[in-house]
């Protein structure tokens, strides 16, 4: 078969992440008309329709889709290739802009950024904190190298990889009934007065999930997107929150909070997304490398203090008595 030329596939791509002709030839700094022949040649050449073109807009066929797919990767693999090569002939240098949720920020960041700048200290970073609307839209928008947020069922225009499954924990006052680290039943305490993130967090249609599924009644609902407001009302109210384990590795021994696993379990899966246009810079895997070993480490001191004799032993909490 003859060879298809990369601008072709690379308008054949924009097309379809963007859905519009003008908008692919603005991407690609092309004219319109540009973008049309190109799309058309490739059409020609694999004798297969690739769009559907409407009025409202430009949808890939069946065809399309896969052939978007498989270019994706083809692109992929030669970016990665370019960029290992400038990452042995020189030193790691260059912007880094990533985007992470409070889960994140709060422990996983900082010891991440500490090794990370010592190691690549040229790199000029960026770090950008949200919520999963948001992080996608940028991601979306190719104005971040990747972005942390929770397991959706992905779209167009994004690479998606799963990062890691993350057990949520009850998160409370310090309470005289309840000893820390042992499990709860969210359905015997009484009465339950909980914080959610906003309806555009994907945690939040989980954690409603989760209620209904185990038929928790749910006294009071206060929906907050702001994460330390959120933890400062927990710690001087009788309001509690659902948070993953890896934002509170912190406050395991602090006493400001009583931690509690939650029965049946409930967790959290996290994905790491990155704009499907471009590879990951040298700098950006690095970083996501250091960032998945915090992360790693993160999971095994809550396996440590999950299996001390203490936990062990201690009896589940009674019944809520704020």
């Amino acid at each position: 078969m003859t060879s298809i030329p990369l601008r072709q596939i690379r308008a054949v791509i924009a097309v379809c992440e963007e859905g519009s002709f003008t908008r692919a030839a603005e991407r690609e700094n092309a004219t319109q008309s540009g973008i049309s022949q190109h799309v058309a040649a490739v059409e020609r050449t694999l004798g297969a329709r690739l769009f559907e073109r409407s009025a409202a807009g430009v949808v890939p066929t069946p065809a399309g889709v896969r052939y978007y797919k498989r270019c994706i990767e083809a692109v992929g693999i030669l970016d990665s290739a370019a960029e290992e090569a400038r990452g042995i002939a020189s030193d790691v240098t260059g912007d880094l802009r990533i985007g992470l949720m409070p889960t994140f920020t709060r422990a996983v960041l900082a010891p991440a950024l500490e090794q990370f700048i010592d190691r690549h200290p040229e790199v000029r970073l960026h770090i950008i904190e949200g919520y999963s609307g948001l992080l996608t839209e940028l991601a979306l928008a190719d104005e971040i190298d990747f972005a942390v947020v929770p397991a959706f069922e992905g779209q167009v225009g994004l690479k998606v990889t799963h990062l890691v499954r993350d057990p949520e924990f009850l998160i409370s006052r310090p309470r005289p009934d309840a000893a820390a680290l042992t499990p709860v039943r969210l359905e015997d305490l009484r009465p339950f007065k909980v914080i959610v993130p906003g309806r555009d967090n994907v945690r939040r249609r989980n954690l409603e999930t989760y209620f209904q599924t185990h038929g928790i009644e749910v006294d009071s609902m206060l929906e907050l997107d702001a994460m330390i407001g959120t933890l400062e009302l927990v710690a001087r109210s009788d309001w509690v929150t659902v948070l993953p384990s890896l934002i509170s590795v912190n406050d395991i021994r602090t006493g400001e909070y009583t931690i509690n696993p939650i029965d049946p379990a409930l967790h959290a899966e996290f994905v790491v997304i990155q704009p499907s246009r471009r590879t990951l810079s040298t700098q950006a895997r690095l970083f996501l490398e250091r960032f998945k070993a915090e992360v790693a480490h993160i999971q095994a001191t809550w396996a440590e203090a999950l299996a001390a004799p203490s936990f062990r032993g201690a009896p589940k909490a009674r019944a809520w008595n704020p």
